[in-house]
């Protein structure tokens, strides 16, 4: 007994560290994406895609609300290669005993959790408001997320990294998109993390079309609908 005890213990310092290690919070650290970004206009019945690029550079070791060890990550913007980085938003990302979480816009995700290892799966937006009258992420309620590919090499655009994983958020489609008389929803989810870097790629997509009312003649896509594609291009 007391010999399984110790390799469980040994097991679990494993994983905490690989769970470490991969998200790669060290002071200072910055990762540069390209971002292509879905939004609709003219009240949901048209679309636009812009591109731009955008940087996440770890600043400081702070504490949360909770007292908990955490870093402030700044996010920096600009819209082509050759521009000035402005900054644009701030997270916070707390490293738990067990989970990864990540605070964007007031919401806190559970984006990591262990153990690592294909097809476990958690509830990774089970801190955010998705039941209340005022929510305006509901579709972001009950969402399973899974491991998939733990320590396989992925190609990241241009590069080819070694120990990564994806994480599947979700895949869902409500109603037939094909059909313009009636209603459909879409929802995707994804990224992948490598060891020693933390999140190379995502893919985010939210779609909710309603169909028309007479006497209108057309549906439109709903406000707060839009997608957002993150690819690696550098990192430190």
């Amino acid at each position: 007994h007391g010999k399984t005890t110790r390799l469980v213990v040994q097991r679990q310092a494993v994983a905490r560290l690989h769970f470490e290690r991969r998200h790669a919070l060290a002071h200072q650290r910055q990762r540069a994406l390209p971002c292509l970004s879905l939004i609709y206009t003219n009240f949901g019945t048209s679309s636009e895609i812009h591109s731009y690029q955008v940087k996440y550079e770890t600043d400081a070791a702070i504490t949360d609300n909770l007292g908990r060890p955490a870093y402030r990550i700044i996010r920096y913007i600009r819209n082509t290669p050759a521009g000035p980085w402005l900054s644009d938003n701030t997270f916070m990302a707390i490293n738990d005993t067990y989970s990864l979480e990540f605070v964007e816009n007031n919401m806190r995700f559970l984006k990591l959790h262990l153990p690592i290892r294909d097809n476990y799966s958690w509830k990774g937006n089970t801190y955010i408001d998705t039941y209340s009258a005022n929510s305006v992420v509901r579709y972001l309620d009950d969402w399973d997320y899974i491991y998939d590919s733990v320590s396989v090499q992925q190609q990241v655009g241009s590069f080819t990294l070694d120990n990564c994983l994806v994480v599947n958020q979700r895949d869902e489609v409500i109603g037939n998109p094909q059909d313009p008389g009636a209603y459909s929803e879409i929802n995707i989810g994804v990224e992948k993390y490598a060891t020693g870097i933390g999140m190379v790629y995502r893919n985010f997509f939210h779609n909710e079309y309603q169909p028309p009312t007479p006497p209108s003649s057309g549906g439109y896509i709903v406000s707060g609908s839009y997608g957002v594609t993150l690819t690696m291009i550098d990192h430190n």
